[in-house]
């Protein structure tokens, strides 16, 4: 793409911006930075505030940190008057990490109210519900009218200060949740009645609230969204009172986040460092990983060393030896994946720990047999030695129950140690199921070949 043609989108860029997604103009943002950075940061002094902040957080890590080394600190501030609060302190503790100065002279910068609301969600930890709530929602007093509160959506509406709203909230006077109550439902009653008496009137608990406490791990809030099937939940603290609400597209957020770390975790590839424009920073993190594999690897090595005299007397082991490995390190990594994925999801805990190893240890031992009978049977009619079927056919029941006994104790061990089990697993179960793998093969020929 030449530059005049760069340009021209670059115009249009700016011209239909009312019309686009701040995904959208991220992800043109995205492209443009890699043709041309001085226009990336020209069109990004040129976007209006009020869709400043929300491109801000659709743009990768590193070219944010970049948005926000260039951006004023007065066009910052403008773009967080328009922002929910929960986006607003994100951005905050954000620009917090590069440069504390500018992230308090910003905050300083706006009405004592947000001042307010982000320094409170900033005591939250990142994990936790409070972190992920903004305290902008539609609620009413029991003792209101349904006419007033709706009075009340209107004028909030036509302020634009909320959105997304499919309920009220009713709470009394001491902001206690005492109901929520969808938007489809209210607008049958009489708008007259208080809600008080529609309350009264309900005997079926069909407007309990949903809530989480505000100290809840975010991801027991997932797995709450995704049992319950839920497009918002309140938050509450100190008997139950309202603070706030989460709502679905920070949770999908959370559930994006969560995948994307296990994916490169179990890769022994870093999140943060795959974001990053400088090759040599990804490569030197990539490296480390390698590294820690290049060690694992020569073990299996000098595994293979000890029996150099076995693989001399029978090439047809050094033939046969890396199907061993391979369905051993296949096999493991099918028992690893599920593991972390149900950790992850808290489908297994103390309770059921064991029945998900007993689980995964009979699968990989009725899949080492089928496949122990298919390679015994090939081996042997391949080399026409019916004792070196028996061998890699013992092998394979050997190395596959190794795969899933230590594919699913890894993860379990990591777990209880706090350490997460995406990280490292991969390492230690290829070096188990490698070693075990030759071992069993190599040992198991020596025997019964050799000898």
């Amino acid at each position: 793409m030449n530059m005049e043609k760069l340009n021209i989108k670059a115009e249009e860029l700016i011209e239909n911006i009312e019309n686009l997604h701040p995904s959208d103009i991220a992800h043109k943002l995205k492209k443009i930075k890699k043709k041309d950075k001085e226009l990336f940061y020209d069109l990004l002094h040129k976007i209006p505030e009020e869709f400043l902040g929300e491109v801000l957080l659709e743009l990768p890590e590193s070219l944010r940190d970049k948005a926000y080394n260039s951006l004023s600190n007065t066009q910052i501030s403008q773009a967080l008057e328009d922002m929910d609060t929960d986006d607003a302190t994100d951005i905050i503790q954000d620009i917090e990490q590069l440069d504390s100065q500018k992230a308090d002279d910003i905050l300083k910068s706006l009405n004592s109210e947000d001042q307010e609301d982000i320094t409170w969600l900033k005591q939250f930890d990142d994990d936790v519900a409070g972190a992920y709530m903004q305290i902008e929602l539609f609620k009413a007093n029991s003792n209101q009218t349904i006419k007033d509160a709706i009075e009340n959506l209107k004028k909030l509406k036509q302020e634009d200060d909320i959105e997304n709203i499919h309920q009220v909230y009713v709470v009394d006077d001491e902001n206690l949740l005492l109901a929520s109550i969808a938007l489809e439902d209210l607008i049958t009653y009489d708008f007259d009645q208080t809600f008080n008496e529609i309350l009264k009137n309900e005997t079926d608990n069909r407007y309990k609230p949903f809530s989480v406490k505000a100290n809840l791990d975010i991801d027991e809030v997932v797995k709450q969204f995704e049992d319950y099937n839920l497009s918002v939940v309140a938050v509450t603290g100190y008997k139950n009172r309202l603070l706030g609400r989460i709502t679905s597209d920070d949770i999908l957020d959370v559930v994006e986040q969560n995948a994307t770390e296990q994916m490169y975790q179990l890769a022994g590839v870093d999140d943060e460092s795959e974001q990053e424009e400088e090759l040599m920073q990804t490569g030197k993190k990539r490296a480390s990983w390698l590294f820690l594999n290049l060690l694992t690897a020569i073990a299996a090595s000098i595994v293979i060393g000890i029996f150099d005299e076995t693989l001399q007397s029978y090439i047809a082991l050094a033939v046969l030896m890396p199907i061993v490995a391979s369905m051993g390190g296949n096999a493991g990594t099918q028992t690893l994946a599920v593991m972390v994925r149900q950790l992850a999801l808290g489908d297994i805990d103390d309770h059921n720990s064991r029945d998900a190893i007993k689980k995964e240890i009979f699968l990989s031992l009725f899949n080492g047999l089928i496949f122990a009978l298919i390679l015994g049977t090939i081996a042997s009619l391949w080399f026409s030695n019916s004792m070196l079927g028996v061998v890699i056919a013992l092998s394979m029941i050997v190395t596959l129950f190794c795969a899933g006994f230590f594919g699913s104790t890894i993860p379990l061990m990591l777990k209880k140690f706090d350490i997460d089990p995406a990280i490292g697993s991969t390492v230690i179960l290829t070096t188990v199921t490698d070693i075990m793998g030759f071992f069993s093969f190599l040992g198991l020929a020596k025997i019964m070949l050799v000898n």
